[in-house]
């Protein structure tokens, strides 16, 4: 795809600043600022790319892997401020997600140890968690103040702080699961991953294509799994103090 070509793919942002204007929704500032920033960061992100391939040093790999972990760091930690301590919490969480899949993926010589995949794989995986570290801490978040009564009442009958938040703890973990788990019952049938569409549209075989997907497709179960139960695990004893008395959260 040439530059020129490209450039006539603005059309799909004209569309929608057109009708957030003539319904006057007020969208039009944030559909630019996305727009240049997602044009602005993708290209810097290919260049770059484009250096750690053919250097293929394992220091970049791993600078890039921690920049991506940083950045989703920081946007996750947002939903979790009632929280002591979310952001090493959340960093904690992903850097483990990270260590666990790659260590699968290399252990087993299910990928090859290049950048040509170890980037865009963790990118996958790593934005994968941020997503549900955001899903899980924002309905946590609520859960603990819809139930505070419910919860001191618990703790007033004897209860544990794992044993009153319990509850809450088990709705946040299914809440922010579903998500991935209903959409890979109705992947093929409904869409075409975007993995699998990449490597098509690329010239690759289509059944290859699958099976690259379907890999993915494992992986973000057990980042699904593993993101919401470890968090919740971190971050429900900071909602408690030394008498296993609840902070008040609002």
């Amino acid at each position: 795809m040439s530059y020129l070509s490209l450039s006539f793919a603005l059309i799909f942002v004209l569309i929608p600043l057109l009708l957030s204007k003539t319904l006057k929704l007020g969208l039009e500032k944030d559909t630019i600022i996305a727009t240049i920033r997602s044009i602005i960061q993708l290209l810097a992100v290919g260049y770059i790319l484009h250096f750690v391939f053919e250097t293929e040093s394992y220091m970049f790999m791993l600078l890039m892997v921690t920049v991506m972990i940083g950045a989703a760091t920081q946007n996750a930690r947002k939903k979790g401020s009632v929280i002591k301590g979310i952001t090493w919490k959340v960093a904690v969480t992903l850097l483990f997600i990270e260590v666990l899949t790659q260590g699968i993926l290399l252990g087993f010589n299910i990928t090859p140890p290049t950048a040509q995949y170890i980037i865009p794989i963790s990118g996958m995986v790593i934005g994968n968690s941020m997503v549900l570290a955001i899903l899980f801490l924002n309905r946590f978040s609520a859960e603990v103040e819809a139930r505070q009564e419910e919860t001191e009442l618990i703790l007033s009958l004897g209860g544990t702080p794992k044993q009153a938040i319990r509850t809450q703890l088990i709705t946040s973990i299914k809440a922010s699961m579903i998500p991935t788990i209903e959409s890979q019952k109705t992947i093929g049938l409904v869409q075409l991953p975007g993995m699998m569409s990449g490597q098509i549209i690329g010239g690759a075989d289509p059944i290859q294509a699958v099976q690259f997907q379907l890999l993915i497709l494992f992986l973000l179960l057990t980042t699904a799994a593993v993101t919401s139960i470890m968090l919740g695990s971190l971050s429900y004893p900071s909602l408690f103090n030394q008498r296993m008395q609840l902070v008040r959260v609002r």
